[in-house]
């Protein structure tokens, strides 16, 4: 599958303004599944340009970082949407972190506005005492202060024409360390992994709903939850509370969604609850799973007890998002899959030779969603991106039918 895509294109007209154009009614579509209520392309569009004209007058600039600090709702979205309307760059961070990891952040990305919810705002103004000259604004979003700000602001915005090959959204990398250094994606590998995966592989249509277990501040969420069914016309499901196995169940009853976004460690909790049996998961048509090895047993105690699809596959931030994955009717348990079309994967020895099928070696893997680099990292940029590869290390191998195997990190 080839991703054409044109020079000048921001993620935020092509998922969201594009829909809105669309005759038939897009803009009238849900976009946006809550307790709180269904929220249109339309009501989103609107609520993501007043987000966009606030961080305006706070400031910012094209390029220059925005930090989003929030829960899982439409005010999520039409942040990260509006700070890509105003040509900035998004860095999604979990709403909960400690001060000092605050602190952290504001150094590191050099953030001119931070954008966060008023129940965690204050470790987040706590940390602003040690932060630069560049932080202009930190905006508390459900104070009444800006709920008046965002009613005041106009919801028409011109969307600001990047270049594909533009930074878009700062990727943080899965494993956890004190100090992480995130990988710089673009407005053109977004759109490229939307297309392979999310419409390629999940097949996804205006009439899908997703729901996913992790949060929009994870790339893999970002990606399933959100690009992709936009990029359809289709629905996404959010809710701001933790993700729990009762959780979960009850979102899925009260929403019916098509298309589940989990990871192994929730489809774990899922299946041994004692209530399991009694679930309803008819309406799904199917499952993915990502962010870690998903074990055949526990994959076909999955479909024992639920009778969904589940696709294994595997992602990086440095390629975006999902470039090895089982597909609808050809899951090969305990693998993760084949390569998805648009990509190319080879398993590699520590010389970069190609090795035969059955040996494990090193991940090599390249397509239109490789990111830019590591921010403040030419050491790790240069091992892991050697010209049109991404060498991710992660293990692999690979069989005759051309199905992959996980074997772990490198050492």
């Amino acid at each position: 599958m080839s991703t054409e895509l044109p020079e000048r294109l921001n993620i935020a007209a092509w998922l969201l303004d594009a829909r809105v154009r669309e005759g038939r009614g897009g803009g009238d579509r849900p976009a946006l599944l809550t307790d709180q209520g269904t929220f249109t392309y339309r009501d989103v569009q609107a609520l993501a340009n007043r987000f966009g004209h606030l961080l305006a007058r706070a400031g910012v600039e094209p390029e220059q970082r925005v930090i989003i600090a929030l829960p899982d709702g439409p005010e999520f979205v039409a942040a990260l949407f509006g700070t890509l309307k105003v040509g900035a760059v998004v860095v999604m961070v979990n709403p909960q972190l400690a001060v000092e990891a605050i602190e952290y952040f504001y150094a590191y990305t050099r953030a001119t506005a931070v954008l966060v919810h008023r129940h965690a705002a204050p470790a987040f103004q706590a940390a602003s005492r040690a932060a630069g000259p560049h932080l202009k604004q930190i905006v508390v979003v459900g104070e009444s202060s800006t709920t008046r700000a965002l009613e005041g602001a106009a919801p028409d915005l011109d969307t600001f024409p990047s270049h594909k090959d533009d930074a878009a959204i700062w990727l943080l990398p899965g494993e956890s360390t004190a100090e992480p250094k995130a990988v710089v994606q673009s407005h053109g590998s977004f759109a490229n992994a939307t297309v392979c995966y999310g419409q390629g592989v999940l097949g996804l249509t205006h009439r899908d709903i997703t729901l996913a277990v992790p949060k929009l501040f994870s790339g893999y969420a970002t990606g399933s939850n959100l690009f992709f069914p936009f990029s359809v016309g289709a629905a996404a499901t959010l809710f701001p509370e933790r993700s729990t196995a009762e959780t979960v169940f009850a979102k899925i009853r009260k929403f019916r969604p098509t298309v589940l976004v989990n990871v192994p460690t929730m489809v774990s909790q899922m299946v041994s609850h004692p209530d399991a049996a009694q679930q309803d998961l008819s309406s799904v048509r199917v499952a993915t799973s990502a962010g870690e090895a998903l074990p055949a047993e526990l994959y076909e105690r999955w479909k024992r007890t639920f009778e969904v699809e589940l696709l294994d596959g595997l992602g990086a931030a440095g390629m975006c998002h999902v470039f090895i994955s089982n597909q609808p009717g050809a899951v090969r348990p305990g693998t993760i899959g084949k390569v998805v079309p648009g990509f190319d994967v080879r398993v590699r020895d520590s010389l970069g030779h190609d090795l035969a099928d059955g040996e494990v070696g090193m991940l090599w893997v390249r397509g239109n969603s490789r990111a830019i680099g590591y921010w403040h990292d030419m050491d790790k940029t240069k091992a892991a991106f050697r010209g049109e590869w991404y060498v991710s290390g992660d293990m692999v191998r690979r069989d005759a039918d051309g199905y992959f195997t996980y074997c772990g990190r490198l050492q």
